[in-house]
């Protein structure tokens, strides 16, 4: 029993370890999950910071047997913490992004995390349950079977969890750098011309699959009855949990509303019918119908929400690649109405030529007050698209603040144009000013920024200083020159 309480310490603190250095490494995405599960803004992230710093105290107490039934204690009781907030989602239709083990693994709550955080908490209580004098033995007394002193307990665990801790920054660092490789193998393929990956979504013509989904009023709807209203028909893929999905609503209430003559649009959302009501009652959207899991939305290969696809009302056929974000869920809405299907993928916009004057704008900042582009003529301007919730973007923030700190007196001023809300925006801590596009990307789309994070240069007259850096090395690379020469493009491969 003793080597089986060692064994139990010892996972639990490996886990414990791995998550609370995770977490740190990305406290961004911390602070966001936390007021996903209903956390006030102001608190969250002061305890998106403490609850890591929670777990890796967690993990050392866990360790030292001096400590080890505390430590069981404090997981038990963090473990049943998480277990009531996730179940409380559920139970309400919500599947925030849980962030359990940072950028390691970060995926929507469901009941699969339920169920481990319950395994969890189970071989925590068994810690507990043993009493305070029988938690197991030490690290070092189970190798050598030797009586050692507290002091020497405590150093072995703290060495133990200093290995552990670098093991889970050396596998974040690893499959950063993995993931930075293949989006630079991608962008060097679209160069070349040697991309063959495929438009997203069905092959055009393909038969549409068929579905039969329950709405919110109870009744079903088929593929077929959707069909036979005798126009194109919009299947649009949501989740009454996804923040996005809930910003293009009133979009979408007026599409049904002002072109239900010319189209029909539908949406195949996920989640409970009280959640989903909620969600579209304010925005007046109609034609909510629910999938149990993904099943519809994986049959159209539709990978992410919000998305949108056309299917042929003749023949019930793909009639488009699937459009994926908001953005570019207007465009095909725009070419259906203009009766100009797309037959792939929206192309992203073009990029302006650096000599162009940079196009002005007038967007509200964090405090409300409206700022323009031409306000910072007479200096270098780097304007940054941003987003928050973007997994580079938050991977690069703490390079970009570090930036700022440390900024060289012939350095272009920042600009930051970023989507989502002012509290996710302001919870960044960013010196540089921010305005929020509440338009999405409508002003980045403007430049040709199609993604984020992406800048371009704009010089002290008000002209396009730089082609479009994109991705965190070549954005910190335009921001690191002091100057900008008009004739000298500055492309960066994506991060």
């Amino acid at each position: 029993m003793s080597l089986l309480l060692l064994l139990l310490r010892l996972f639990l603190a490996g886990t414990f370890a791995i998550a609370g250095a995770a977490k740190l490494a990305d406290l961004a995405g911390s602070r966001k999950a936390m007021r996903g599960f209903g956390v006030p803004a102001k608190l969250a992230d002061v305890f998106g910071l403490l609850l890591p710093l929670a777990e890796l105290a967690v993990a050392v107490a866990l360790v030292v047997p001096l400590t080890a039934w505390w430590g069981g204690v404090a997981a038990l009781a963090l473990l049943l913490i998480f277990v009531a907030g996730i179940g409380y989602n559920l139970a309400q239709g919500r599947t925030p992004d849980c962030h359990c083990f940072g950028q390691l693994h970060s995926a929507p709550a469901g009941w699969s995390t339920l169920v481990r955080n319950l395994v969890l908490a189970g071989l925590a209580g068994v810690v507990v349950g043993f009493g305070k004098n029988t938690t197991g033995p030490s690290v070092v007394e189970s190798l050598n079977g030797l009586t050692i002193t507290p002091g020497f307990e405590l150093v072995a665990g703290a060495l133990l969890l200093v290995v552990l801790i670098g093991e889970g920054a050396l596998l974040i660092q690893m499959m950063t750098q993995h993931g930075r490789l293949l989006l630079r193998i991608e962008a060097l393929e679209k160069r070349l011309g040697l991309s063959t990956q495929p438009a997203p979504g069905l092959a055009l013509g393909t038969q549409a699959p068929v579905f039969e989904l329950p709405g919110l009023d109870g009744k079903t709807t088929t593929l077929q009855k959707l069909r036979s209203l005798g126009k194109p028909l919009i299947l649009l893929f949501t989740d009454a949990a996804c923040g996005p999905c809930t910003a293009l609503l009133p979009d979408i209430g007026q599409w049904q509303r002002e072109h239900g003559k010319k189209m029909v649009v539908a949406l195949v959302s996920r989640g409970t019918v009280e959640a989903n009501r909620t969600k579209v009652k304010e925005a007046k959207v109609t034609n909510v119908f629910l999938q149990k899991d993904r099943e519809v939305a994986q049959a159209y290969q539709a990978l992410g929400t919000p998305s949108a696809v056309v299917v042929n009302h003749q023949d019930g056929t793909i009639g488009s690649a699937v459009a994926q974000g908001p953005d570019a869920i207007r465009g095909i809405i725009g070419a259906t109405l203009n009766g100009k299907l797309p037959m792939a993928a929206p192309r992203p916009p073009a990029s302006l030529k650096i000599g162009e004057p940079a196009p002005d704008f007038s967007l509200p900042d964090l405090a409300g007050k409206t700022v323009k582009l031409s306000d910072f003529r007479g200096s270098p301007t780097l304007v940054l698209f941003w987003r928050p919730s973007c997994g580079f973007c938050a991977r690069m923030l703490p390079d970009l603040k570090a930036w700022e700190a440390n900024r060289s007196n012939g350095a272009p001023k920042v600009l930051v144009v970023s989507t989502d809300s002012v509290e996710d925006n302001r919870a960044m801590g960013l010196r540089s000013p921010v305005v929020i596009d509440k338009g999405g990307m409508s002003v980045g789309n403007k430049f040709g920024a199609a993604g984020t994070p992406m800048a371009v240069l704009v010089d002290e007259q008000g002209k396009v200083a730089s082609a479009l850096a994109a991705g965190a090395p070549a954005v910190l690379a335009l921001a690191g020159q002091d100057s900008a020469q008009p004739d000298t493009p500055r492309a960066q491969l994506p991060e």
